[in-house]
């Protein structure tokens, strides 16, 4: 069976700055061969972080290693939305509408033609949106 994550992830790409050494409690950043304080940090695979690799935090502060390589392939950053379509998104959730019906609402002239034709130039954003979450776009 394959399995997809319901909750964001917070990732930092580990740089081996004296900074992220403090800041997850690392002993250096040459050899980290399981050198950690940290009882937070999980260190899977070799224990080994490299300049590259991602630190992860999970929803209840949790933390993992994951290599660049496996991050790239597995995760992708959340679909930024503009604060008007993050307000539809919500809404229809809270009344228990469908992503089917915002699409169909969009067709129908429901919204504002700004926001709307926002919503049918960027469909595929919506739905990822829509299925895992969103980061609203901040003002310019």
């Amino acid at each position: 069976m394959k399995f997809y994550r319901k909750q964001p992830i917070e990732a930092e790409q580990f740089d081996g700055s004296n900074e992220m050494i403090d800041k997850y409690e690392l002993i250096d950043a040459g050899t980290m061969l399981g050198t950690h304080h940290s009882p937070e940090l999980y260190l899977t695979g070799s224990g080994k972080v490299d300049v590259g690799d991602w630190i992860a935090t999970g929803v209840n502060g949790e933390r993992w290693l994951i290599t660049d390589e496996v991050f790239k392939q597995k995760y992708k950053e959340l679909p930024v939305i503009p604060e008007n379509v993050a307000y539809i998104i919500k809404q229809a959730k809270k009344g228990d509408y469908k992503l089917g019906w915002v699409f169909n609402a969009t067709y129908l002239g429901l919204w504002r033609v700004s926001v709307g034709n926002w919503i049918r130039t960027h469909a595929d954003t919506v739905a990822r949106a829509w299925l895992d979450g969103y980061v609203v776009e901040e003002d310019k």
